[in-house]
């Protein structure tokens, strides 16, 4: 008999005589006394019709052995697999939504500040926020009380433009470098970003007008090392003392071309620290003088790059005094002009530490090939800028590195662009 297309209800019983397992079966079957359940392939209707209340939804499996020691056969349903849905940004966890946004630029950030009130607050993480660069922003107000919210540590915003700034609350910011030179920004806006700043390390204000209460301000910096005041104005000798004298720890100061009367180059000079090993007084052409290098001397012996262009009071009587100076290693005295050529020849002697050395204004062209010969080991006009406390190095300020937007050595992680 072909049983392949037999039912299920007409196949026999396989035969398992000669089995252990078959004399196991005969002997439990003489104490069942449920009919129709004899055969291996009762259907699973029958099962459930003679099974006691609790069973009636088990399903015995193909190899299982029921209570009355037959065995049956069974189709267990198949259980479809559901397909498997996709993960909701919802669900996953503020720490890697904020791994995800520390990927995106600025405006692409701000845009996604605007979904939902959770993608609002991890948008505002400070983690988020270390540095800024907003260079090329017109009109900066608004954006710059959103960014000074964050816990900020970077700014940069040179040559920009604000009309006003109201920051809200007043506790501390927590800005440690920042940059507005050039900008052009009311001295009431730039009192209210200094009046709260406490961990400054490195600032650079060059050509803004100041105010003694600015100065107050920085003064309480304790912990200020680069301070850029180059070309800045309004603010009195007395503020200025006391900002160096509380900044003692200050290495790097630039002062150059600022509104001074020979009392405020006193001020300077007598209360400047001896951690300074970089100083810029350059641009005070009737108002430095020897009597200024000498105390100055004194004061910073570690100075290692001293700029004292444009000072026409500075002549060769000066270079005995900055012999002292045993780590001296630039000296800039372009357009000092009562220095002679004939000096400037001597300096290798007076200055062995000295590597570099500008001199425009000085020397004519046909000479100074001259001058490089009788100073073989001082490269001379390598540096026609100053960099002394200057957020961006002086380089870029020829051409010599294009585009290049770092501030104080690395550039800001979020930048502003058109």
């Amino acid at each position: 008999m072909n049983t392949d297309s037999m039912p299920l209800q007409e196949l026999p019983c396989l035969s398992l005589q000669g089995s252990m397992l078959a004399q196991s079966h005969k002997r439990k079957s003489r104490h069942c006394p449920s009919e129709g359940l004899d055969t291996e392939c009762t259907p699973t209707d029958l099962i459930q019709q003679s099974s006691p209340r609790h069973k009636l939804q088990r399903l015995v499996g193909k190899g299982k052995e029921n209570d009355c020691g037959h065995f049956v056969l069974a189709k267990r349903p198949r259980r479809k697999k559901e397909p498997t849905s996709a993960i909701s940004w919802d669900h996953l966890p503020d720490e890697l939504l904020l791994k995800i946004l520390f990927c995106l630029p600025l405006q692409d950030l701000l845009r996604m500040s605007r979904i939902c009130k959770r993608w609002h607050r991890l948008v505002l993480d400070e983690s988020l926020w270390h540095s800024v660069d907003l260079e090329g922003l017109t009109h900066m107000d608004s954006a710059l009380r959103q960014v000074l919210k964050t816990g900020l540590r970077r700014l940069r915003c040179p040559r920009s433009f604000m009309e006003e700034l109201h920051l809200p609350g007043s506790g501390p910011l927590q800005l440690v470098q920042l940059d507005l030179s050039s900008s052009i920004i009311p001295t009431s806006a730039l009192e209210s970003i200094t009046r709260r700043c406490r961990d400054l390390v490195c600032l650079s204000l060059e050509g803004l007008p100041l105010s003694d209460a600015i100065i107050d301000s920085l003064a309480k910096n304790t912990n200020l090392l680069q301070l850029n005041l180059s070309g800045c104005s309004g603010f009195s000798a007395a503020a200025v003392a006391d900002m160096i004298k509380s900044c003692s720890s200050m290495e790097q100061l630039n002062l150059s071309w600022c509104e001074f009367s020979s009392s405020h180059l006193k001020s300077v000079v007598t209360n400047l620290s001896s951690s300074v090993t970089h100083l810029n007084l350059s641009g005070y052409r009737e108002s430095l003088n020897l009597d200024d290098v000498k105390v100055l001397v004194v004061r910073c012996p570690r100075i290692q790059t001293l700029d004292l262009s444009d000072s026409t009071l500075i002549m060769a009587d000066s270079f005995p005094v900055l012999a002292q100076l045993k780590h001296l290693q630039h000296l800039s005295l372009s357009r000092c002009y009562h220095i002679h050529l004939a000096a400037l020849t001597d300096l290798g002697k007076t200055l062995p530490s000295l590597s570099l050395l500008d001199v425009y204004g000085l020397v004519p062209d046909n000479q100074l090939a001259t001058l490089k010969k009788e100073l073989p080991r001082i490269s001379v006009n390598s540096r026609p800028f100053s960099g002394i406390a200057r957020a961006t190095p002086a380089s870029t300020l020829v051409g010599a590195v294009s585009g290049d937007r770092s501030m104080y050595g690395s550039r800001c992680r979020l930048r502003f662009t058109l």
